[in-house]
Protein backbone atom coordinates (compact mmCIF):
# COMPACT_ATOMS: atom_id res chain seq x y z
CA UNK A 1 0.00 0.00 0.00
CA UNK A 2 1.10 3.31 -0.81
CA UNK A 3 2.83 5.11 2.32
CA UNK A 4 0.35 8.38 2.08
CA UNK A 5 -3.00 6.19 1.37
CA UNK A 6 -5.39 7.10 3.93
CA UNK A 7 -6.89 3.68 5.20
CA UNK A 8 -10.40 5.25 5.73
CA UNK A 9 -12.37 8.07 4.68
CA UNK A 10 -15.12 10.45 5.69
CA UNK A 11 -16.78 11.43 2.18
CA UNK A 12 -19.05 14.31 3.44
CA UNK A 13 -18.53 16.14 7.63
CA UNK A 14 -22.39 15.34 8.21
CA UNK A 15 -21.68 11.42 7.20
CA UNK A 16 -22.80 8.69 9.44
CA UNK A 17 -20.39 6.14 8.33
CA UNK A 18 -16.73 6.08 7.05
CA UNK A 19 -15.83 3.71 4.18
CA UNK A 20 -12.66 1.93 4.35
CA UNK A 21 -10.21 1.98 1.89
CA UNK A 22 -8.66 -1.05 2.83
CA UNK A 23 -9.42 -4.50 5.33
CA UNK A 24 -8.90 -2.57 8.79
CA UNK A 25 -8.49 -5.35 11.33
CA UNK A 26 -10.59 -5.44 14.76
CA UNK A 27 -9.17 -2.86 17.27
CA UNK A 28 -7.42 -1.23 14.48
CA UNK A 29 -7.39 2.82 14.03
CA UNK A 30 -8.68 4.10 10.95
CA UNK A 31 -7.76 6.94 11.09
CA UNK A 32 -11.03 9.28 11.49
CA UNK A 33 -11.06 10.94 14.49
CA UNK A 34 -10.21 8.72 16.89
CA UNK A 35 -12.36 5.55 15.52
CA UNK A 36 -11.21 2.04 16.08
CA UNK A 37 -13.02 -0.76 13.97
CA UNK A 38 -14.43 -2.86 16.23
CA UNK A 39 -14.85 -6.32 13.77
CA UNK A 40 -13.41 -6.47 10.79
CA UNK A 41 -14.29 -3.95 7.76
CA UNK A 42 -13.69 -5.19 4.27
CA UNK A 43 -11.56 -2.86 1.80
CA UNK A 44 -15.20 -0.55 0.24
CA UNK A 45 -17.35 -1.54 2.78
CA UNK A 46 -18.55 1.29 5.71
CA UNK A 47 -18.42 1.28 9.51
CA UNK A 48 -20.13 3.62 11.87
CA UNK A 49 -19.03 6.67 13.01
CA UNK A 50 -21.26 7.25 15.86
CA UNK A 51 -23.28 5.36 17.40
CA UNK A 52 -26.59 4.74 15.66
CA UNK A 53 -30.10 4.21 16.98
CA UNK A 54 -32.25 0.99 15.72
CA UNK A 55 -34.69 3.16 12.95
CA UNK A 56 -32.12 6.25 12.13
CA UNK A 57 -31.59 7.24 9.26
CA UNK A 58 -27.83 6.39 7.90
CA UNK A 59 -26.10 9.11 5.54
CA UNK A 60 -23.18 8.65 2.95
CA UNK A 61 -22.23 11.78 0.98
CA UNK A 62 -24.70 13.40 2.43
CA UNK A 63 -27.72 11.44 1.47
CA UNK A 64 -29.99 8.63 2.90
CA UNK A 65 -28.50 5.07 2.07
CA UNK A 66 -31.08 3.22 4.18
CA UNK A 67 -32.33 3.21 8.58
CA UNK A 68 -30.66 1.08 10.91
CA UNK A 69 -32.40 -2.32 11.83
CA UNK A 70 -30.61 -2.52 14.94
CA UNK A 71 -28.58 -0.31 17.03
CA UNK A 72 -24.94 0.42 15.16
CA UNK A 73 -21.90 1.16 17.46
CA UNK A 74 -19.05 3.36 17.09
CA UNK A 75 -16.73 1.50 14.63
CA UNK A 76 -19.43 -1.35 13.86
CA UNK A 77 -18.94 -2.85 10.26
CA UNK A 78 -22.64 -0.99 8.51
CA UNK A 79 -24.44 -3.49 6.04
CA UNK A 80 -27.19 -6.19 5.33
CA UNK A 81 -27.22 -6.87 8.77
CA UNK A 82 -27.72 -3.93 10.50
CA UNK A 83 -28.72 -1.32 7.35
CA UNK A 84 -31.60 -1.48 5.37
CA UNK A 85 -33.72 -0.02 1.95
CA UNK A 86 -36.95 2.50 3.24
CA UNK A 87 -39.02 3.12 0.34
CA UNK A 88 -39.52 6.82 0.22
CA UNK A 89 -41.41 9.25 -2.34
CA UNK A 90 -39.63 10.52 -5.19
CA UNK A 91 -37.56 14.11 -4.95
CA UNK A 92 -39.46 16.68 -6.91
CA UNK A 93 -38.18 19.85 -6.13
CA UNK A 94 -35.45 21.46 -8.52
CA UNK A 95 -33.56 24.31 -8.86
CA UNK A 96 -30.79 25.49 -11.86
CA UNK A 97 -26.73 25.41 -9.76
CA UNK A 98 -24.28 27.57 -10.86
CA UNK A 99 -22.21 26.09 -13.89
CA UNK A 100 -19.38 27.27 -15.87
CA UNK A 101 -19.26 26.04 -18.90
CA UNK A 102 -16.09 27.89 -20.37
CA UNK A 103 -12.67 28.13 -18.16
CA UNK A 104 -9.88 27.11 -19.70
CA UNK A 105 -9.40 26.13 -23.62
CA UNK A 106 -11.28 23.08 -24.68
CA UNK A 107 -10.41 23.56 -28.68
CA UNK A 108 -10.16 19.91 -28.65
CA UNK A 109 -10.45 17.56 -31.85
CA UNK A 110 -10.36 13.78 -32.85
CA UNK A 111 -10.15 11.55 -35.62
CA UNK A 112 -13.41 10.66 -36.88
CA UNK A 113 -15.31 9.77 -40.00
CA UNK A 114 -17.37 12.37 -41.32
CA UNK A 115 -20.63 11.08 -42.63
CA UNK A 116 -22.80 12.55 -45.67
CA UNK A 117 -25.72 13.04 -43.23
CA UNK A 118 -23.78 15.04 -41.01
CA UNK A 119 -23.19 12.46 -38.40
CA UNK A 120 -19.26 11.44 -36.90
CA UNK A 121 -18.55 7.76 -36.33
CA UNK A 122 -15.68 6.76 -33.98
CA UNK A 123 -15.61 3.62 -36.46
CA UNK A 124 -16.41 1.69 -39.82
CA UNK A 125 -17.94 -1.06 -39.59
CA UNK A 126 -20.50 -3.44 -42.37
CA UNK A 127 -23.34 -4.68 -40.42
CA UNK A 128 -26.31 -7.33 -40.49
CA UNK A 129 -29.13 -6.64 -38.59
CA UNK A 130 -31.74 -9.29 -38.63
CA UNK A 131 -35.59 -7.28 -38.15
CA UNK A 132 -36.77 -11.02 -36.25
CA UNK A 133 -34.76 -13.72 -34.36
CA UNK A 134 -36.32 -16.07 -37.20
CA UNK A 135 -33.60 -14.31 -39.10
CA UNK A 136 -30.69 -14.06 -36.84
CA UNK A 137 -29.08 -17.29 -38.03
CA UNK A 138 -28.98 -16.24 -41.57
CA UNK A 139 -27.79 -12.80 -40.61
CA UNK A 140 -24.99 -14.51 -38.78
CA UNK A 141 -23.95 -16.87 -41.62
CA UNK A 142 -24.21 -14.16 -44.06
CA UNK A 143 -21.48 -12.48 -42.37
CA UNK A 144 -18.79 -15.31 -41.30
CA UNK A 145 -19.36 -16.32 -44.88
CA UNK A 146 -18.67 -12.46 -45.74
CA UNK A 147 -15.54 -12.44 -43.31
CA UNK A 148 -14.49 -15.71 -45.37
CA UNK A 149 -14.40 -13.74 -48.00
CA UNK A 150 -12.16 -11.27 -46.99
CA UNK A 151 -10.12 -13.19 -45.30
CA UNK A 152 -5.94 -12.87 -45.88
CA UNK A 153 -7.49 -10.04 -48.23
CA UNK A 154 -6.71 -5.82 -46.72
CA UNK A 155 -9.84 -3.71 -46.92
CA UNK A 156 -8.34 0.35 -45.61
CA UNK A 157 -10.09 1.60 -43.27
CA UNK A 158 -12.40 -1.43 -42.31
CA UNK A 159 -12.76 -2.15 -38.84
CA UNK A 160 -14.66 -5.68 -39.01
CA UNK A 161 -18.14 -7.10 -39.99
CA UNK A 162 -20.70 -8.16 -37.51
CA UNK A 163 -24.06 -9.82 -36.97
CA UNK A 164 -26.40 -8.32 -34.05
CA UNK A 165 -28.83 -11.17 -33.20
CA UNK A 166 -31.64 -10.50 -30.96
CA UNK A 167 -34.99 -12.43 -29.44
CA UNK A 168 -37.57 -10.22 -30.84
CA UNK A 169 -39.44 -8.74 -33.65
CA UNK A 170 -42.85 -11.13 -33.74
CA UNK A 171 -45.98 -12.11 -31.48
CA UNK A 172 -45.70 -8.57 -30.35
CA UNK A 173 -48.66 -6.20 -30.93
CA UNK A 174 -47.58 -3.89 -34.14
CA UNK A 175 -48.60 -0.58 -32.31
CA UNK A 176 -47.55 -1.57 -28.87
CA UNK A 177 -44.57 -0.14 -26.53
CA UNK A 178 -42.58 -2.94 -27.17
CA UNK A 179 -42.30 -3.41 -31.11
CA UNK A 180 -42.18 0.59 -30.99
CA UNK A 181 -38.85 0.12 -28.75
CA UNK A 182 -37.43 -2.68 -30.95
CA UNK A 183 -37.68 -0.45 -34.40
CA UNK A 184 -36.48 3.06 -32.58
CA UNK A 185 -33.77 0.53 -31.58
CA UNK A 186 -32.92 -1.27 -34.87
CA UNK A 187 -33.36 2.06 -36.89
CA UNK A 188 -30.78 3.81 -34.31
CA UNK A 189 -28.52 0.92 -35.21
CA UNK A 190 -29.13 1.14 -38.80
CA UNK A 191 -28.35 4.77 -39.54
CA UNK A 192 -25.65 5.04 -37.01
CA UNK A 193 -22.36 7.01 -38.09
CA UNK A 194 -20.16 3.78 -36.86
CA UNK A 195 -21.47 2.01 -39.53
CA UNK A 196 -20.54 2.60 -43.13
CA UNK A 197 -23.28 0.28 -44.49
CA UNK A 198 -25.99 -2.15 -42.88
CA UNK A 199 -27.57 -5.10 -44.46
CA UNK A 200 -31.22 -5.63 -42.33
CA UNK A 201 -32.27 -9.18 -42.94
CA UNK A 202 -36.15 -10.15 -42.91
CA UNK A 203 -37.86 -13.65 -42.94
CA UNK A 204 -40.93 -11.71 -44.60
CA UNK A 205 -44.00 -12.76 -42.58
CA UNK A 206 -42.55 -11.04 -39.06
CA UNK A 207 -44.53 -8.36 -37.35
CA UNK A 208 -41.68 -6.40 -37.65
CA UNK A 209 -41.49 -5.57 -41.54
CA UNK A 210 -38.61 -4.11 -43.15
CA UNK A 211 -40.11 -1.81 -45.42
CA UNK A 212 -41.80 -0.14 -41.67
CA UNK A 213 -38.29 0.24 -40.80
CA UNK A 214 -37.12 1.72 -44.07
CA UNK A 215 -40.25 4.60 -43.73
CA UNK A 216 -39.20 5.76 -40.70
CA UNK A 217 -35.73 6.11 -41.34
CA UNK A 218 -33.70 9.68 -41.93
CA UNK A 219 -33.96 9.61 -45.58
CA UNK A 220 -30.22 11.14 -45.47
CA UNK A 221 -28.65 8.24 -43.66
CA UNK A 222 -30.63 5.50 -46.10
CA UNK A 223 -28.09 5.47 -48.18
CA UNK A 224 -25.99 3.22 -46.07
CA UNK A 225 -28.70 0.81 -45.90
CA UNK A 226 -29.84 -2.63 -47.41
CA UNK A 227 -32.75 -4.57 -47.62
CA UNK A 228 -33.01 -8.71 -47.89
CA UNK A 229 -36.32 -11.07 -47.31
CA UNK A 230 -35.07 -14.78 -46.94
CA UNK A 231 -38.55 -16.04 -47.65
CA UNK A 232 -38.73 -13.99 -51.34
CA UNK A 233 -34.87 -14.92 -52.21
CA UNK A 234 -35.58 -18.64 -51.63
CA UNK A 235 -34.36 -19.68 -48.50
CA UNK A 236 -31.20 -19.87 -46.08
CA UNK A 237 -28.14 -20.78 -49.01
CA UNK A 238 -29.95 -18.26 -51.52
CA UNK A 239 -29.88 -15.44 -48.85
CA UNK A 240 -26.82 -16.51 -47.91
CA UNK A 241 -25.27 -15.82 -51.49
CA UNK A 242 -27.12 -12.34 -51.76
CA UNK A 243 -26.21 -11.30 -48.31
CA UNK A 244 -22.65 -11.41 -49.00
CA UNK A 245 -23.25 -9.91 -52.66
CA UNK A 246 -24.79 -7.04 -50.79
CA UNK A 247 -22.31 -6.39 -48.46
CA UNK A 248 -20.08 -6.59 -51.52
CA UNK A 249 -21.44 -3.93 -52.94
CA UNK A 250 -20.94 -1.47 -49.78
CA UNK A 251 -17.47 -2.01 -49.58
CA UNK A 252 -16.70 0.87 -51.84
CA UNK A 253 -18.56 3.33 -48.98
CA UNK A 254 -16.07 1.59 -46.22
CA UNK A 255 -12.50 2.25 -48.54
CA UNK A 256 -13.30 5.92 -49.47
CA UNK A 257 -14.06 6.79 -45.37
CA UNK A 258 -10.92 8.17 -44.18
CA UNK A 259 -10.74 9.38 -40.68
CA UNK A 260 -10.46 13.28 -40.59
CA UNK A 261 -9.84 15.79 -37.74
CA UNK A 262 -13.41 16.67 -36.08
CA UNK A 263 -14.01 18.65 -33.19
CA UNK A 264 -14.39 17.07 -29.55
CA UNK A 265 -18.03 18.67 -30.01
CA UNK A 266 -19.01 15.36 -31.92
CA UNK A 267 -18.00 13.34 -29.46
CA UNK A 268 -21.23 11.04 -27.52
CA UNK A 269 -20.64 8.96 -24.64
CA UNK A 270 -22.59 6.68 -23.21
CA UNK A 271 -22.09 6.75 -19.54
CA UNK A 272 -22.42 2.87 -17.86
CA UNK A 273 -20.95 1.49 -14.77
CA UNK A 274 -21.55 -2.32 -14.02
CA UNK A 275 -20.18 -4.73 -11.44
CA UNK A 276 -19.96 -1.55 -8.54
CA UNK A 277 -18.46 -1.79 -5.28
CA UNK A 278 -18.13 0.58 -2.31
CA UNK A 279 -15.36 2.02 -3.94
CA UNK A 280 -16.76 3.30 -6.96
CA UNK A 281 -18.56 6.07 -5.40
CA UNK A 282 -14.57 7.53 -4.48
CA UNK A 283 -12.90 6.59 -7.67
CA UNK A 284 -13.46 5.65 -10.68
CA UNK A 285 -17.77 7.32 -10.88
CA UNK A 286 -16.28 10.81 -9.96
CA UNK A 287 -13.37 10.56 -12.06
CA UNK A 288 -15.59 9.70 -15.74
CA UNK A 289 -17.83 12.52 -14.04
CA UNK A 290 -15.02 15.35 -14.17
CA UNK A 291 -14.08 13.60 -17.96
CA UNK A 292 -17.37 14.36 -18.58
CA UNK A 293 -17.31 17.91 -17.79
CA UNK A 294 -14.48 18.37 -20.11
CA UNK A 295 -16.51 16.52 -22.65
CA UNK A 296 -19.32 19.08 -21.94
CA UNK A 297 -17.77 22.51 -22.24
CA UNK A 298 -15.82 21.06 -25.55
CA UNK A 299 -19.71 21.44 -26.90
CA UNK A 300 -20.34 17.21 -26.60
CA UNK A 301 -22.89 15.04 -25.72
CA UNK A 302 -23.19 12.74 -22.98
CA UNK A 303 -26.07 10.23 -22.04
CA UNK A 304 -26.57 8.76 -18.63
CA UNK A 305 -29.14 6.54 -18.48
CA UNK A 306 -30.06 2.97 -16.15
CA UNK A 307 -33.28 4.77 -14.18
CA UNK A 308 -33.52 2.44 -11.64
CA UNK A 309 -29.70 3.35 -10.44
CA UNK A 310 -31.05 6.98 -10.26
CA UNK A 311 -33.39 5.96 -7.25
CA UNK A 312 -32.29 7.48 -4.14
CA UNK A 313 -29.82 9.78 -5.57
CA UNK A 314 -32.65 11.49 -7.80
CA UNK A 315 -32.16 14.88 -6.20
CA UNK A 316 -28.54 15.23 -7.74
CA UNK A 317 -30.00 15.61 -10.73
CA UNK A 318 -33.32 17.60 -10.55
CA UNK A 319 -31.26 20.32 -9.16
CA UNK A 320 -29.46 20.47 -11.98
CA UNK A 321 -32.27 20.51 -14.56
CA UNK A 322 -32.40 23.13 -17.65
CA UNK A 323 -36.17 23.61 -16.74
CA UNK A 324 -39.13 22.50 -14.66
CA UNK A 325 -40.57 20.50 -17.90
CA UNK A 326 -36.61 18.30 -17.74
CA UNK A 327 -37.27 18.08 -14.17
CA UNK A 328 -40.63 16.69 -14.13
CA UNK A 329 -40.17 14.25 -16.78
CA UNK A 330 -37.04 12.78 -15.03
CA UNK A 331 -39.17 12.53 -11.62
CA UNK A 332 -41.99 10.95 -13.88
CA UNK A 333 -39.45 8.44 -15.28
CA UNK A 334 -38.85 7.31 -11.16
CA UNK A 335 -41.95 7.25 -10.47
CA UNK A 336 -43.36 4.74 -13.23
CA UNK A 337 -40.29 2.13 -12.53
CA UNK A 338 -41.49 2.21 -8.67
CA UNK A 339 -44.61 0.83 -9.71
CA UNK A 340 -43.11 -1.31 -12.20
CA UNK A 341 -41.27 -2.75 -9.28
CA UNK A 342 -44.18 -2.84 -6.66
CA UNK A 343 -45.98 -4.63 -10.05
CA UNK A 344 -43.68 -7.59 -10.43
CA UNK A 345 -44.09 -7.86 -5.68
CA UNK A 346 -40.59 -5.96 -5.26
CA UNK A 347 -38.65 -2.58 -4.68
CA UNK A 348 -35.81 -1.25 -6.65
CA UNK A 349 -34.11 -2.28 -3.71
CA UNK A 350 -33.83 -5.60 -5.46
CA UNK A 351 -31.22 -3.99 -8.20
CA UNK A 352 -27.80 -4.41 -6.42
CA UNK A 353 -26.84 -7.33 -7.22
CA UNK A 354 -24.73 -10.16 -5.22
CA UNK A 355 -21.40 -8.44 -6.21
CA UNK A 356 -22.48 -5.18 -5.50
CA UNK A 357 -23.08 -6.27 -2.15
CA UNK A 358 -20.24 -8.10 -1.65
CA UNK A 359 -18.02 -5.11 -2.59
CA UNK A 360 -19.83 -2.93 0.38
CA UNK A 361 -22.82 -1.63 -1.43
CA UNK A 362 -25.86 -2.09 0.75
CA UNK A 363 -29.11 -0.53 -0.57
CA UNK A 364 -29.95 0.88 -3.96
CA UNK A 365 -30.03 4.39 -2.55
CA UNK A 366 -26.17 4.11 -1.75
CA UNK A 367 -25.38 2.41 -5.09
CA UNK A 368 -27.35 5.23 -6.88
CA UNK A 369 -25.25 8.05 -5.12
CA UNK A 370 -21.94 6.54 -6.93
CA UNK A 371 -23.88 5.79 -10.25
CA UNK A 372 -25.37 9.25 -10.72
CA UNK A 373 -21.73 10.75 -10.23
CA UNK A 374 -20.31 9.31 -13.65
CA UNK A 375 -22.40 12.53 -14.61
CA UNK A 376 -20.36 15.15 -13.83
CA UNK A 377 -21.14 18.60 -12.61
CA UNK A 378 -23.10 19.77 -15.83
CA UNK A 379 -26.91 21.04 -16.25
CA UNK A 380 -29.01 18.66 -17.22
CA UNK A 381 -30.34 20.03 -21.08
CA UNK A 382 -32.80 17.35 -21.60
CA UNK A 383 -34.39 13.69 -20.36
CA UNK A 384 -35.22 11.41 -23.63
CA UNK A 385 -37.03 7.84 -23.96
CA UNK A 386 -35.15 4.67 -24.42
CA UNK A 387 -33.26 4.65 -28.02
CA UNK A 388 -34.87 8.45 -28.97
CA UNK A 389 -32.93 9.90 -30.86
CA UNK A 390 -30.57 12.69 -28.82
CA UNK A 391 -30.88 16.06 -31.12
CA UNK A 392 -29.15 18.13 -28.36
CA UNK A 393 -25.18 18.48 -26.77
CA UNK A 394 -24.44 18.77 -22.59
CA UNK A 395 -25.64 15.84 -20.20
CA UNK A 396 -28.72 14.28 -21.16
CA UNK A 397 -30.27 11.17 -19.35
CA UNK A 398 -32.24 8.40 -21.31
CA UNK A 399 -34.47 6.52 -19.75
CA UNK A 400 -33.64 2.42 -19.50
CA UNK A 401 -33.68 -0.23 -16.99
CA UNK A 402 -29.87 -1.16 -15.03
CA UNK A 403 -28.98 -4.04 -16.97
CA UNK A 404 -25.86 -3.17 -19.00
CA UNK A 405 -26.20 -4.49 -21.84
CA UNK A 406 -29.76 -2.99 -22.44
CA UNK A 407 -28.79 -0.17 -21.46
CA UNK A 408 -25.65 0.70 -23.90
CA UNK A 409 -27.81 -0.72 -26.65
CA UNK A 410 -30.61 1.83 -26.11
CA UNK A 411 -27.74 4.79 -26.23
CA UNK A 412 -26.11 3.51 -28.66
CA UNK A 413 -29.22 3.78 -31.19
CA UNK A 414 -29.93 7.19 -29.07
CA UNK A 415 -26.72 7.85 -30.65
CA UNK A 416 -23.55 7.66 -28.78
CA UNK A 417 -20.57 6.99 -30.51
CA UNK A 418 -18.04 5.85 -27.43
CA UNK A 419 -19.13 4.36 -24.33
CA UNK A 420 -17.42 4.85 -20.78
CA UNK A 421 -17.72 1.67 -18.36
CA UNK A 422 -17.19 1.97 -14.64
CA UNK A 423 -16.18 -1.27 -12.73
CA UNK A 424 -15.22 -2.53 -8.99
CA UNK A 425 -15.77 -6.03 -9.17
CA UNK A 426 -14.74 -6.61 -12.94
CA UNK A 427 -16.43 -6.77 -16.10
CA UNK A 428 -15.79 -8.25 -19.37
CA UNK A 429 -17.80 -6.33 -22.01
CA UNK A 430 -18.31 -4.47 -25.02
CA UNK A 431 -20.76 -2.74 -27.39
CA UNK A 432 -19.96 -3.30 -31.18
CA UNK A 433 -20.21 -1.25 -33.30
CA UNK A 434 -18.74 1.43 -30.75
CA UNK A 435 -15.73 1.12 -28.25
CA UNK A 436 -16.22 0.42 -24.69
CA UNK A 437 -13.77 2.06 -22.55
CA UNK A 438 -13.48 0.07 -19.29
CA UNK A 439 -12.55 1.91 -15.94
CA UNK A 440 -11.67 0.44 -12.73
CA UNK A 441 -12.43 1.63 -9.18
CA UNK A 442 -9.82 0.06 -7.86
CA UNK A 443 -5.88 -1.19 -8.67
CA UNK A 444 -6.05 -4.75 -7.43
CA UNK A 445 -9.47 -5.21 -9.55
CA UNK A 446 -6.56 -3.87 -12.54
CA UNK A 447 -3.83 -6.06 -11.92
CA UNK A 448 -6.20 -9.13 -11.47
CA UNK A 449 -8.01 -8.58 -14.27
CA UNK A 450 -5.55 -6.53 -16.56
CA UNK A 451 -6.53 -7.68 -19.60
CA UNK A 452 -10.04 -6.16 -19.24
CA UNK A 453 -9.87 -2.99 -18.02
CA UNK A 454 -8.63 0.05 -20.25
CA UNK A 455 -7.91 2.76 -17.63
CA UNK A 456 -6.94 1.88 -13.61
CA UNK A 457 -9.13 4.86 -11.90
CA UNK A 458 -8.03 3.22 -8.29
CA UNK A 459 -4.26 5.38 -8.71
CA UNK A 460 -6.45 8.05 -7.14
CA UNK A 461 -7.34 5.87 -4.15
CA UNK A 462 -4.04 5.16 -4.31
CA UNK A 463 -2.99 8.68 -3.76
CA UNK A 464 -1.15 8.72 -7.21
CA UNK A 465 -3.44 11.31 -8.93
CA UNK A 466 -6.72 13.01 -7.34
CA UNK A 467 -10.03 13.07 -9.36
CA UNK A 468 -9.74 16.03 -11.69
CA UNK A 469 -6.25 14.49 -12.76
CA UNK A 470 -8.13 11.45 -12.94
CA UNK A 471 -10.33 13.23 -15.54
CA UNK A 472 -8.26 14.29 -17.81
CA UNK A 473 -6.05 11.42 -18.62
CA UNK A 474 -10.24 9.49 -18.79
CA UNK A 475 -10.45 12.63 -21.53
CA UNK A 476 -7.54 12.24 -23.32
CA UNK A 477 -8.03 8.36 -23.28
CA UNK A 478 -11.96 9.37 -24.85
CA UNK A 479 -9.89 11.53 -27.89
CA UNK A 480 -7.77 8.73 -28.86
CA UNK A 481 -10.21 5.95 -28.44
CA UNK A 482 -12.79 8.11 -30.86
CA UNK A 483 -9.85 8.19 -32.56
CA UNK A 484 -9.37 4.88 -33.65
CA UNK A 485 -7.15 3.10 -30.33
CA UNK A 486 -8.71 0.13 -30.19
CA UNK A 487 -9.88 -1.26 -26.27
CA UNK A 488 -9.49 -3.98 -24.23
CA UNK A 489 -12.95 -5.53 -25.06
CA UNK A 490 -12.49 -4.68 -29.37
CA UNK A 491 -9.27 -6.74 -28.75
CA UNK A 492 -11.31 -9.60 -27.79
CA UNK A 493 -14.05 -9.07 -30.05
CA UNK A 494 -17.26 -8.38 -27.75
CA UNK A 495 -19.61 -6.76 -29.09
CA UNK A 496 -21.97 -8.76 -30.73
CA UNK A 497 -23.70 -11.05 -28.13
CA UNK A 498 -24.30 -7.61 -26.11
CA UNK A 499 -27.41 -6.01 -28.80
CA UNK A 500 -30.18 -6.57 -26.33
CA UNK A 501 -32.76 -4.32 -27.24
CA UNK A 502 -35.23 -3.49 -24.43
CA UNK A 503 -38.75 -4.86 -25.42
CA UNK A 504 -41.31 -4.52 -22.93
CA UNK A 505 -45.12 -5.81 -23.34
CA UNK A 506 -47.34 -8.51 -23.89
CA UNK A 507 -46.40 -11.45 -25.87
CA UNK A 508 -48.55 -13.18 -28.05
Amino acid sequence: MPPNRPLAIRLNPVDDVGVALVDLEPGQASGIADVAARERIPGGHKFALREIGAGECVRKLGLSIGNATRVIRIGDHVHLHNLAYARKATTRSASVPAWDPTPGTMDYHFMGYRRADGSVGTRNYLGVIPTVNCAATVARLIAQAFRGRLAGASVEGLDGVIALAHQHGCSVREDGPGMMLLRRTMIGYATHANFAGVLLVGLGCEDNQIDALLEACDPAALARVRRLVIQEEGGTQASVTAGVALLESMLSAVEVARRVAVPARHLCVGLQCGGSDGLSTLSANPALGFAIDRVVRGGGTAILSETPELFGAESLLLARAADPATAARLASLLAWWQDHAAADGGTLDANPSPGNRAGGITTIFEKSIGAAAKAGHAPLSGVFGYAEKVDRSGLVFMDSPGFDPVSATGQIASGANIICFTTGRGSCFGSAPVPSLKLSSNSELYRRMADDIDVNCGVVLDGAADLNEMGEQIFERLLATASGELTRSEVFGYGEAEFIPWVPGAMY
